[in-house]
């Protein structure tokens, strides 16, 4: 399926339906899932990239057994909101997915989501450690956090 806009997803979205956030990263895909009621993002297991079709068959099936209705995908837009060469690589990625799965995606901006992660990873006291293990899924929960702030928003007006 194509990408669509967040009023969109906002309109198609059955109840109980949950959606998943990706931050796409060169090495890992952080990955968080909302709850059933789509008010909480919860952090997953990062994913270790290897090659694309073994990235995109762990991405399915994780949303497969999460029962996943939609992928909010962090875009990385530049401060100035230009668009560099991760934002045509978050496209391409979106692209070649949308070629092996119906699951539609939204674009959400992701500008501060690391930042705002690797904050809350620290008030938390995480080690350097494992804050390097988690920012990834905790960028995620960020994306997705926003994103479904903004769907329930959308649903009560």
């Amino acid at each position: 399926m194509a990408t669509l806009t967040i009023e969109e997803l906002a309109t198609a979205l059955q109840p109980g339906q949950p959606v998943a956030g990706l931050d796409l990263g060169t090495k890992t895909i952080g990955i968080a899932v909302s709850d059933l009621g789509r008010r909480l993002a919860n952090p997953r297991p990062v994913i270790k990239r290897v090659k694309f079709t073994k990235d995109a068959e762990v991405l399915l099936a994780l949303a497969t057994k999460e029962k996943v209705a939609a992928f909010i995908i962090g875009l990385p837009v530049n401060m100035d909101g230009s668009e560099g060469p991760r934002v045509q690589a978050t496209r391409a990625f979106v692209r070649t997915m949308s070629e092996k799965t119906e699951i539609p995606f939204v674009y959400w901006d992701e500008r501060l989501s690391t930042v705002a992660a690797e904050r809350a990873l620290l008030e938390m006291d995480v080690s350097r450690a494992k804050r390097a293990e988690r920012i990834d899924s905790a960028a995620a929960s960020f994306i997705l956090q926003g994103a479904l702030d903004r769907l329930a928003f959308l649903q009560r007006n």
